[in-house]
């Protein structure tokens, strides 16, 4: 799985730990601003950017620990897609969350499918919004201190390695978002066992519909079947929910 360098990953390593940084991408200022002093009214370190052209600049010399993004910046009448798909490509374990006043289950899954760990509109309240960010954060600490002997799973040619947050199959990595790879531990580490949409959320540690679980499994299939054409192991069992077959 692609990995973040990880001088590059918020502070530098000269410097001492300090608050998570989140960086928003939103062309409306006041809007802009009201979020990030949400933001830091939490304790997070907050930067924002107007554009996707200053935010890929500032992130060339360092990534943020979460970025959260709209779809449209300024002109850019789908910048936020093209950001999203980019950062995605450069780092596989960033946390991205769109938000935005576009609420399309179209936009929806389109921002899915590029690898956006979370959907959000506009009209969410910001405890509810601050809840779904601190829920991304909590799955990323807990990849650092996996408990008990969950952190490594085998089953046949499926490989997880939750101290590295790597998922291999046949030997080749599958490049998950945060979201997917929790998806994926839930499922394998009970294989013939039906994960509910309840049991899933409580895994991935978020609040996701069921139209949105559906994209994840359907973008989580396609990964895997681009390594192995006859890829079935994730059974849909209908009215249920998902589980890991093993071969």
């Amino acid at each position: 799985m692609h990995r973040r360098n990880v001088a590059n990953y918020g502070q530098s390593s000269l410097e001492p730990a300090v608050a998570k940084r989140i960086a928003i991408v939103e062309d409306e200022a006041a809007i802009r601003d009201n979020y990030a002093a949400a933001f830091r009214r939490e304790g997070y370190a907050v930067d924002t950017y107007a554009a996707r052209g200053p935010a890929l600049d500032a992130f060339d010399a360092r990534f943020p620990d979460l970025v959260v993004i709209d779809i449209n910046l300024k002109d850019d009448v789908e910048g936020g897609f093209e950001l999203c798909r980019v950062l995605r490509a450069r780092a596989a374990d960033l946390p991205i969350i769109f938000l935005t006043a576009r609420d399309s289950e179209f936009d929806a899954v389109s921002g899915l499918r590029l690898g956006a760990d979370d959907y959000l509109t506009k009209d969410i309240s910001l405890p509810h919004l601050m809840a779904r960010v601190a829920a991304l954060f909590r799955r990323v600490d807990a990849l650092k201190t996996p408990q008990g002997g969950d952190n490594r799973i085998t089953r046949g040619d499926l490989d997880i390695d939750a101290d590295r947050m790597s998922i291999h199959w046949q030997g080749a990595p599958v490049a998950l978002t945060l979201t997917e790879f929790w998806l994926v531990h839930a499922m394998a580490r009970y294989p013939g066992h039906v994960k509910n949409r309840q049991q899933l959320m409580d895994a991935a540690q978020a609040v996701l519909d069921d139209n949105t679980i559906t994209s994840h499994i359907k973008r989580i299939r396609r990964k895997f079947i681009a390594i192995d054409a006859d890829f079935d192991r994730i059974e849909t069992v209908y009215g249920m929910g998902y589980r890991w077959i093993s071969g």
